[in-house]
């Protein structure tokens, strides 16, 4: 460690980063979440040069409305980094704006991963936090992070299962004696879900849909099993009828959205079920009497916990606070540091 790195270390303060697919959210050490933007950047390119625009919020406005000469990306998918550089600006502009102090500043941080992201994948994340302004980098398991957030005891020699769904991956891990005893990482999340539903409308109702109006479709009457009296809550929406090149308006129901989703869950149940299946018979025992966490923000798609019930036959509930959960189990991580060391990977 460099003179410069142990002084910045000391007007430092210590961050855990869930960078996510869909949104990124900070935790610093001794003060809980600070910060819970999109994972969203606008930029625009003048002489070969990049330049960005907006990061967060700013930029999630922009999505699918920008002209030619401005792109807003998401530099994440299905949980890991898909561009490089516009990550390391991303991660950059969330750790200025948490520390609001000169470049002088490096903290410590702790970033989450997907639990089956390759060692490259890996690499690449924690060089990007390098390369933001980290003074080291650590990563720990999204499952994991996912557990603690949720109060679950996977310190104790007992069977703890937990389903994270987050925007770009769905995380099932059980896990005993504070680590992970089987765990499957699958490619399906909340931008799966809505990649549903614009196709399902595109093929049912010749409209075509943004992301952003799939996203509130979702959010506002999103159900993972069909509604009891086959129909359910309505809305309206408006789209691009692909007959005519016009916009159209439309009204969607409830029972539509379900199977537009139907695919995506049935995935979803069979990763829960192959993790069952695969348990051992004592731990498998334990999940009986415990039952089943859902966390991440997929977690709050309507009737997910009962439509898992049906499946499994277990208990099924979601966390108190399922969309922090990553961060702050994350960030429990970075305060707990020396009991849960194991969890925590600053080599590979």
């Amino acid at each position: 460690m460099s003179i410069l790195d142990y002084f910045g270390g000391i007007f430092s303060t210590d961050m855990a980063i869930d960078l996510g697919t869909a949104n990124t959210l900070v935790y610093v050490k001794g003060r809980g979440i600070i910060l819970s933007e999109p994972s969203v950047v606008a930029y625009h390119v003048m002489d070969g040069q990049i330049k960005v625009l907006a990061v967060g919020e700013d930029s999630k406005m922009m999505l699918g409305r920008t002209p030619g000469s401005i792109e807003a990306i998401r530099p994440m998918h299905e949980g890991v980094i898909a561009d490089f550089d516009t990550a390391e600006e991303m991660i950059k502009h969330f750790i200025r704006k948490v520390h609001k102090r000169s470049a002088f500043s490096k903290p410590k941080v702790i970033v989450c991963v997907p639990h089956g992201a390759t060692p490259v994948e890996k690499r690449a994340i924690r060089q990007s936090v390098l390369s933001a302004g980290a003074r080291r980098a650590g990563l720990i398991a999204e499952p994991i992070a996912a557990a603690i957030g949720a109060g679950m005891p996977i310190t104790d020699p007992t069977g703890n299962m937990v389903v994270d769904i987050g925007g770009g991956t769905t995380e099932v891990a059980v896990l005993s004696l504070g680590d992970i005893v089987y765990a499957r990482s699958i490619r399906v999340g909340g931008d799966r879900m809505d990649e549903s539903i614009i196709s399902y409308l595109r093929r049912q109702q010749n409209l075509l849909i943004g992301e952003s109006t799939a996203e509130r479709i979702k959010t506002s009457i999103g159900s993972a099993r069909m509604p009891d009296d086959g129909r359910g809550a309505t809305m309206l929406i408006r789209g691009r009828d692909l007959l005519n090149g016009i916009p159209k308006e439309i009204e969607i129901s409830q029972a539509q959205v379900a199977e537009a989703l139907a695919e995506t869950m049935q995935q979803i149940c069979e990763a829960v079920m192959t993790a069952l299946e695969t348990t051992p018979p004592d731990l498998a025992a334990d999940i009986v009497d415990r039952g089943v966490m859902l966390t991440g923000g997929g977690a709050l798609l309507g009737d997910l916990d009962l439509a898992l019930r049906e499946q499994t036959g277990l208990a099924v509930s979601i966390a108190d606070d399922s969309l922090n959960c990553v961060a702050i189990g994350t960030g429990k991580a970075l305060e707990y540091e020396k009991q849960l060391r194991h969890a925590i990977d600053y080599d590979s």
